[in-house]
């Protein structure tokens, strides 16, 4: 698509059905891996092993596909979003099936939590890297739609396991599932690429060298080099994410020698890429307020996300149900994250809120809801925390926003794919605490205890980070990668 294009396709036209065709593949992706709390205690009956051992299973398949976010996003950015998301779905459907044949949860840890969690983590690397894209104006609400999937996914998903648990038993279940997942392909259809990715540049570069030699005959003293000519010829090439052994040819004529001085060429080539990539991660981690915000999420993830997997066996161990329910704790914490996420979207689009100090709030609520859940005492308590801790997890729907504010969109993949590395470890060792703490006090109330710590710790620590008066001496530059719409943008971009 053309430059002209591309600025009329944002936030509107084409755009929709983008938010559209991401919604429904976070909604098929995600489904079942949140409503694991409602298959977590049918393995633990059909296993029998020890509730920290098999919550590895609900924590991998959150947690791996967030840890492996960085190569995601560069996946997302070679091959763009339609062919990552057609890839995800083989991934997802195949796992969800394959788990129906699980002989012990050593093998459930593998195919649900590692080949699911992969495939959820491409799923949501592509389909966040488009919306910001296509959205600029409106991309907190288009984010808040898109992530909202993960939530109606997990709402419906739950009570619908929970049927076909009861028609079908646990492996009809998960093949009824697998097979719903692989309509992730017919979304990848709709994700028309504003930019090509960086494979097919590539492939294109290699393709207009080709033709070049074809039907232009290289003059005679081709072999001779001057200063200049090897950088004009590999102009094109500098633009590439990586240098691929395709692109430089070299003919027969040449000889040997010269093909090695090229594969040389191309070596030194992938060095200096990958060595500026190190230096551009390095810079972020240096970045105040983005270590922060890492540190943030990963307590938030590693003290926010076990109450999903624990909420209903936490009601059952302390015998205020026999069973689970038509309607499961666990939906009701993912309804309210969708609720959540809608609406943390559209305040962060309101410009005289601070989207920093708006993430800080939502830890710090969560943190006292955890904390409150060992005095509880009743179901209907159980509801009423499971609802606010559900709200202020729809958080999510503002990390790529606040990214954006504080590297700038040319930069929004390989940040993100950082800060949900931390998000990904937090969720991986979340569940398994907890469940040794389980194991250890044959009580939830210390591991609560230790979750709403973390998430209030991580709440505090980003409020104090991002308080203005750490940058007085820096309040008046401007920073150079980043070009600001508004004096709301930069204080976004500072705070």
């Amino acid at each position: 698509m053309s430059p002209h294009t591309s600025k009329k396709a944002l936030d509107g036209g084409w755009g929709w059905v983008i938010i559209v065709a991401c919604f429904m593949a976070q909604f098929l992706a995600y489904g079942s891996p949140q409503s694991v709390g409602v298959l977590y205690p049918e393995w633990l009956h059909a296993f029998q092993e020890g509730k920290g051992m098999t919550a590895w299973v609900g924590s991998l398949v959150s947690g791996v596909g967030l840890i492996a976010s960085p190569v995601c996003s560069a996946c997302v950015d070679n091959f763009g979003a339609r062919p990552v998301t057609i890839f995800s779905g083989v991934m997802v459907a195949g796992g969800l099936m394959l788990s129906a044949f699980a002989p012990n949860v050593q093998f459930l840890i593998f195919s649900y939590g590692i080949v699911v969690g992969l495939g959820c983590g491409l799923v949501y690397a592509a389909t966040l890297t488009i919306t910001c894209q296509y959205f600029d104006k409106r991309r907190g609400l288009a984010l808040g739609i898109v992530t909202t999937g993960t939530s109606v996914g997990g709402f419906l998903y739950a009570t619908t396991q929970n049927e076909l648990i009861v028609l079908f038993g646990l492996e009809g279940c998960l093949l009824i599932i697998g097979a719903l997942a692989l309509n992730l392909m017919a979304c990848a259809g709709f994700m028309r690429p504003l930019n090509m990715p960086g494979y097919y540049l590539k492939q294109k570069a290699a393709l207009e060298r080709t033709k070049e030699q074809l039907f232009k005959k290289p003059p005679a003293d081709d072999l001779k080099t001057t200063p200049g000519t090897g950088e004009k010829n590999l102009a094109v090439k500098d633009h590439l994410i990586t240098i691929d052994a395709k692109d430089i040819t070299t003919p027969d004529n040449k000889g040997e020698f010269m093909a090695g001085l090229a594969i040389v060429k191309i070596i030194k080539k992938k060095r200096q890429a990958y060595s500026k990539y190190m230096h551009s991660t390095a810079d972020f981690l240096h970045d105040r307020n983005f270590m922060a915000l890492c540190i943030a999420i990963f307590l938030f993830s590693l003290g926010a996300f076990p109450p999903v997997l624990f909420m209903e066996d936490v009601a059952q161990s302390e015998g205020l149900i026999d069973e689970v329910r038509i309607i499961p704790l666990v939906s009701i914490v993912a309804i309210t994250t969708g609720v959540g996420k809608l609406t943390l979207g559209m305040l962060a689009d309101i410009r005289w809120i601070n989207s920093v100090f708006l993430y800080a709030f939502t830890l710090l609520g969560t943190g006292t809801a955890l904390l409150l859940i060992p005095i509880s005492k009743s179901y209907v308590g159980l509801q009423v925390l499971s609802a606010v801790v559900g709200f202020f997890s729809g958080n999510w729907s503002l990390t790529s926003y606040i990214t954006t504010k504080i590297v700038g969109l040319d930069k929004l993949t390989q940040a993100h794919g950082i800060l949900m590395f931390f998000g990904g470890f937090g969720i991986m060792l979340g569940p398994p605490v907890v469940g040794w703490f389980f194991d250890w006090t044959q009580s939830y109330d210390l591991a609560f205890y230790f979750s709403g710590g973390s998430v209030l710790l991580g709440g505090v620590t980003l409020f104090l980070c991002a308080l203005p008066c750490w940058d007085k001496k820096k309040a008046d530059i401007d920073r150079p990668d980043i070009q600001y719409a508004s004096n709301c943008d930069k204080v976004a971009s500072v705070a």
